[in-house]
């Protein structure tokens, strides 16, 4: 335990004891971390909504609530701030329903779409992060120029929306996860726009092309606190024209909708025999060697089952080739991790047509955390009762052991294991 939030810490420096001077112990403290982190993350979705002209007053209510509950003095009761959180998660599906609606509002019905990585020649202009609002500004304002717009990391999924997809400035896809963008952004040559997480300190060589947008910012970049992107686009002119360089595809654009309007089909497939199981492996991605676990399940999954994806996880499984079924992909990229919504409403929606729960479904999920919007995303999923979550690579370190024990009893909370192909196997071994 670690607590500095108030006057009265051991030694003035931080209580590092369980119980602390309040008497707040490493359970009420890893609870109140969990809401915390969990409140950010809804933020985050709820901030990208906003710019929708998306929001719910009882949302806003429940933060300030929240935060209240985890000062000095408020709350020492465990079972309470479990409640909290689980409600937390209830919220945050609230507020990730509005973020689909404004995206599918703003940008057109999502429909599947295959996508160009590489650049074409002339100037180019790449943007990174989660914002799409962003997008359409930057695109609109290139509009009936020569310059290209590419997009980069998370917002490759900007490619299902037809209003996106269809106009003329925007080129491709550059690049893979966020964690490469200090030898990806150098090598791309012309300015970057980072319109939210995950954006790195850049390297001396490459700052000068950096524009951050209103509240994200590094030292050496140029920030833009409101939508105006002539800078950005008179730097693209400024720096050298991009060469034309073709990297592959990447199949996006499988959509809640999408999915959801096969659901007759999907059911009647499940019931025949022809679709053993299906695998939600996505998330976001990092650094760690012991991600490579994730290619490593994706890849042996059975021929037969589907595969379903979403956030910066991706890229760690769409480079294999899963070839597809009954006329379908076996790997469907989802979008965002802002399009979690998605994943759990054609979850819930099989379920209902099954007449049976989400844990009886042929549903396996395979997680990858990295930052507090899976927090949130997580806390959604157990509020809603999912269990047996495979989540990785390691345990969040917020958690103390009591409190992953109340998760492993109620809800079987999982973290992966070292091998994945025996943890698969485990998982397709009959009932």
């Amino acid at each position: 335990m670690s607590c500095n939030q108030c006057e009265q810490t051991m030694g003035g420096t931080g209580c590092h004891h369980s119980p602390g001077i309040c008497g707040k112990d490493a359970d009420v403290q890893s609870l109140q971390e969990t809401i915390l982190y969990g409140l950010k993350g809804m933020a985050a979705y709820a901030n990208h909504a906003r710019r929708l002209g998306k929001h719910d007053e009882a949302v806003s209510a429940f933060i300030e609530e929240a935060l209240f509950s985890t000062m000095t003095n408020v709350n020492f009761d465990v079972p309470t701030l479990f409640e909290i959180a689980m409600e937390l998660g209830r919220k945050n599906f609230r507020v990730m329903e509005l973020l689909d609606q404004g995206h599918v509002e703003a940008f057109g019905d999502p429909s599947p779409a295959v996508v160009t990585v590489g650049t074409k020649a002339g100037p180019g202009i790449l943007m990174t992060g989660h914002d799409l609002v962003d997008l359409w500004d930057l695109l609109k304002q290139c509009e009936g120029t020569d310059v290209n717009v590419y997009t980069h990391g998370e917002m490759l999924p900007a490619h299902m929306y037809p209003k996106l997809r269809e106009h003329p400035n925007l080129a491709g896809h550059y690049g893979g996860p966020w964690q490469k963008q200090k030898s990806e952004f150098p090598a791309f040559g012309g300015p970057v726009v980072a319109t939210t997480n995950c954006i790195l300190i850049p390297h001396a060589n490459y700052a000068d092309r950096i524009f951050t947008t209103r509240f994200t910012a590094v030292p050496g970049g140029t920030r833009i606190p409101g939508n105006d992107f002539s800078a950005v686009i008179a730097k693209a002119r400024a720096c050298p024209p991009l060469t034309k360089r073709v990297d592959g595809a990447h199949e996006v654009g499988y959509h809640r909708q999408v999915l959801l309007s096969a659901a007759g089909t999907i059911v009647d497939a499940v019931k025949a025999g022809q679709i053993s199981r299906f695998f939600v492996i996505g998330g976001c991605d990092g650094y760690e060697p012991g991600r490579n676990y994730f290619s490593d399940y994706a890849e042996a999954t059975p021929p037969d089952s589907f595969i379903l994806t979403l956030g910066c996880g991706k890229f760690r499984i769409n480079a294999h080739e899963y070839g597809k079924h009954l006329g379908l992909p076996r790997l469907m990229d989802m979008g965002q991790c802002n399009d979690a919504y998605g994943a759990i409403a054609v979850a819930v929606a099989l379920a209902k047509a099954f007449d049976c729960t989400v844990n009886d479904l042929p549903l396996t999920m395979v997680i990858s955390w990295f930052e507090q919007k899976a927090v949130a995303v997580l806390l959604t999923l157990l509020s809603l009762g999912v269990k047996g979550i495979n989540l990785g690579p390691n345990p969040p370190a917020f958690i103390t052991p009591n409190v992953f024990k109340i998760l492993q009893d109620k809800f079987d909370l999982r973290i992966i294991g070292k091998d994945a192909k025996q943890d698969l196997a485990r998982v397709l071994q009959p009932a």
